[in-house]
């Protein structure tokens, strides 16, 4: 059930996210940028210190093996991958690693992180911090800077996965506890895991092990404008992306896309979508909106059946197509 009062901070003031649920890959070496930039889909080749990116790991037939976020640190970039990915993240791209200048270690039990998010989220992180605020505004998505807490090493990265805009704060995991504690001094409100998911699919954002899993293309999903780039060389899983972007015209059998209910309850993952008696789909995510007052979800649908405004149901429950995201921030 979510809770109005956290989701009321969220929205219009601050809230924190544990991120238990994220493994952490530390990629080090003079060649890791033209390393990684062979691997993965978008452009990793052009990130600059502090800068960041989503991006995606295909297997050659384009399925995804996971989605993750990159950090260029400034002498190293930190992977932030699905914690249930890390081990598989981590050997894959060890098995590509021959002559070339990099290491891989595993640094996801060496740090502790949260996302503080909603419109004083940047205030409340350079209150706990003492980074400037206007520094922290001025950080574009995944942009990312060292800092220190507590005498420790930490990072701050600008995130927006969580659905609410804010910043992952990653600390040393012997100060993980210092720096929730901290933040709830501050103001910051902690989110509770289904207020946090209903924010997640009112924003459209897919999630992977839920929305996405190794049998997802990118393009199912709707990620590619965000984790893919058109202009670079080959990486692994292009050749099926370009197939079905030049040939197929971005037409795949399935989209990820929003579907918003009459009344009733939220239906459950997993739930067949309906176009009268025919099977079109399934639900990968739902919610009630506490914005639309209505249950909201997330479902893959056959291609024919994803225009805004098309008639389906589940679980015997009408239901409307709907562009995503759901709820959009000027609404708030």
């Amino acid at each position: 059930m979510v809770s109005t009062n956290a989701y009321q901070a969220a929205r219009q003031s601050a809230a924190m996210i544990g991120r238990s649920d994220r493994g952490r890959i530390l990629v080090s070496g003079a060649d890791r940028a033209s390393y990684l930039h062979g691997l993965l889909t978008n452009d990793i080749s052009a990130l600059a210190p502090g800068s960041g990116c989503y991006a995606a790991y295909l297997t050659p037939q384009g399925r995804m093996i996971a989605d993750l976020f990159v950090y260029e640190l400034g002498d190293a970039m930190l992977l932030s991958v699905p914690r249930e990915q890390k081990d598989t993240v981590l050997a894959k791209l060890d098995q590509f690693v021959f002559s070339e200048d990099v290491q891989l270690v595993d640094v996801t039990d060496r740090w502790s992180a949260f996302a503080v998010v909603g419109p004083d989220a940047a205030k409340l992180v350079g209150k706990v911090t003492g980074e400037p605020v206007d520094v922290l505004h001025q950080l574009s998505e995944h942009g990312n800077r060292r800092l220190r807490f507590r005498g420790g090493s930490a990072i701050v990265a600008r995130v927006t996965d969580t659905g609410e805009p804010g910043y992952d704060l990653h600390v040393e995991t012997a100060d993980g506890a210092a720096l929730k504690q901290a933040l709830l001094d501050a103001g910051v409100t902690e989110l509770d895991d289904a207020t946090a998911e209903t924010i997640r699919i009112e924003a459209g954002i897919p999630r992977f092990n839920r929305d996405m899993n190794d049998e997802t293309i990118p393009l199912e999903a709707g990620i590619e404008s965000r984790a893919i780039s058109f202009s670079k060389g080959c990486y692994v899983g292009q050749e099926v992306i370009v197939r079905v972007l030049h040939r197929g015209h971005g037409r795949v059998a399935r989209k990820l896309v929003g579907l918003v209910f009459e009344d009733g309850r939220a239906p459950s993952s997993g739930a067949t979508v309906m176009s009268g008696d025919r099977e079109i789909g399934r639900i990968t995510s739902s919610a009630v909106s506490p914005a639309l007052a209505r249950p909201i979800a997330l479902a893959y649908v056959h291609r024919d059946f994803i225009d805004e405004g098309t008639r389906v149901s589940a679980t015997a429950m009408p239901a409307t197509v709907t562009r995503l995201p759901f709820v959009h921030r000027e609404r708030m």
